[in-house]
């Protein structure tokens, strides 16, 4: 892949970072936890199991003026349901990049690590990354980076084309003596993808091991998620077979949003992740406790990382990403009784007419 392309894929990458959580377009040691206990997320609709409409999905998945091609997966309690159109591959296990998706696998370890004792959501991040961020900025704690309540603004450095940044490099276009201080006191909650770069590398100092090998053992392999991990510097390919757009990209969002899933390993670890599978019970609250700085916000966020959505009446958790061509997401209703994973290519530029789209295909899995 060249570096006009490389570069191409990152300026728009780098919109995402920090706009809304690219909502349209653009979240113990390795074992589960014995312990842990399903905790019902307040003021949840009960969804019904409901028959699937799959006339009106399929409707709403042809190719036209919305998508060029749409991949869907619905599952959760007796039913299962998967198609394909457009371009898209028919392999219901074909690969993909999960763009900002990424983020529910970080925030799922740093919780971990919480309920391990390792740190609190209190914690400031300066004491885990000492030297990290510029000595006049006021704490932000961990529980601030997971809910993006942390005050962080735009980046004030433009990237430089080409190359693979590390993480200190890419947060370097926040904390360069030219930017401004993060907002203080904090009064919205706002989406920031360097809030994320911050808890990978917290991750990565906290237990002395990589990332990447991190999501393995607390995550993918006691899961069975053999298709989804995180690439390391270099390896800009997809492994076959490809959901879409096979292009090489250089996957340097990586704790943000560098991840490579498929969609039955989403919806096995959304459902894990929902019946609180994964995270001890004072951490399985956090997930759908929300801030009060989300109140207002387009897409809100609980102090656990996830976002909280309703559709048509039916309140949602999950996360979207965007990444090369495509735009994804996974969801899944309480409990986990309703999951629903999505990619598409989409075939217009309007956040806004997209995230209509969006809603009208969330609703009709549901």
């Amino acid at each position: 892949m060249t570096n006009s392309v490389n570069s191409t894929a990152r300026k728009a990458r780098w919109t995402t970072l920090v706009i809304a959580g690219a909502a349209v377009a653009a979240l113990a040691t390795g074992a589960l936890p014995a312990s842990a206990q399903p905790v019902r997320p307040p003021g949840t609709v009960r969804a019904a199991e409901q028959a699937l409409d799959t006339g009106e999905l399929a409707a709403l998945m042809a190719p036209g003026d919305r998508a060029s091609g749409t991949m869907v997966r619905v599952g959760g309690t007796g039913i299962r349901w998967t198609a394909a159109t457009g371009p898209l591959s028919q392999d219901p296990a074909a690969n993909f990049r999960i763009g900002s998706i990424t983020k529910l696998f970080t925030s799922t370890v740093v919780l971990q690590l919480v309920g391990e004792g390792r740190f609190g959501m209190d914690t400031p991040v300066q004491d885990l990354l000492p030297g990290t961020l510029p000595a006049g900025w006021g704490p932000i704690t961990v529980g601030q980076l997971l809910s993006h309540t942390s005050g962080l603004g735009l980046p004030c450095v433009a990237f430089a084309e080409g190359g693979a940044p590390t993480p200190e490099q890419v947060l370097s276009h926040w904390t360069d003596p030219a930017c401004a201080p993060p907002q203080y006191p904090v009064l919205a909650q706002q989406y920031n993808g360097a809030n994320y770069f911050l808890l990978g590398m917290v991750i990565e100092r906290t237990t002395g091991r990589s990332y990447a090998e991190e999501v393995q053992r607390r995550i993918a392999r006691p899961l069975g998620l053999r298709h989804t991990y995180s690439p390391g510097p270099g390896d800009r390919s997809v492994p076959g077979p490809v959901l879409a757009d096979a292009r090489e990209i250089e996957p340097w969002t990586w704790a943000e949003g560098g991840m490579i899933s498929n969609a039955p390993d989403l919806e096995r670890f959304m459902t894990n992740l929902m019946r609180g599978r994964l995270l001890r019970p004072a951490q399985q609250r956090q997930l759908f406790t929300m801030p009060p700085l989300s109140e207002g916000a387009r897409d809100r966020f609980s102090m656990g990382g996830l976002m909280r959505a309703e559709v048509d009446g039916t309140v949602v958790w999950g996360k979207t990403g965007s990444m090369g061509a495509s735009t994804s997401g996974v969801f899944a209703t309480e409990g986990g009784r309703r999951t629903v994973v999505y990619s598409l290519l989409p075939a217009v530029k309007d956040q806004d007419v997209m995230r209509a789209h969006i809603e009208k295909l969330l609703a009709a899995s549901l």
